[in-house]
C-alpha cells in the first residue's frame, strides 16, 4: 500500500472513533469494506454528508481498491477494525 494510500486509510480510521455523524458514516465505509455482508453495506449518498477532504479519502481508497487484482482488505488494522465494530456494531461482537 503506497504511503499516500495508507495515510488516506488512517486519517478515515481516526475520523471512524469520531462519536458523530460523519465518523458514523465513515465507519460504515470501512466496516463495509472489511465485510459488508456481516456489517453492512455503504450508502453511496453518504458521500454528500462528509466533509470534501473525507469525501477524497474516501475516492483514495476506492480508487485503490479498483486497481488491485484480487480482494485487499485492511488486515494490518485489525485491531482498528475490531474496535470500529464494538463502538458502531456492538452486537456483531
Amino acid at each position: 500500500m503506497e504511503d499516500r494510500v495508507k495515510f488516506a486509510l488512517e486519517k478515515l480510521l481516526n475520523i471512524a472513533h469520531d462519536d458523530n455523524g460523519q465518523g458514523r458514516r465513515v465507519a460504515n465505509f470501512l466496516l463495509a469494506w472489511w465485510n459488508a455482508e456481516a456489517l453492512g453495506g455503504f450508502d453511496i449518498a453518504d458521500l454528500f454528508a462528509v466533509d470534501r477532504e473525507v469525501s477524497e479519502d474516501m475516492a483514495t481508497m476506492f480508487t485503490y481498491l479498483a486497481r488491485e487484482e484480487d480482494a485487499v482488505y485492511p488486515t494490518d488494522y485489525r485491531g482498528e477494525i475490531k474496535s470500529l465494530i464494538k463502538r458502531w456494531r456492538p452486537e456483531k461482537v
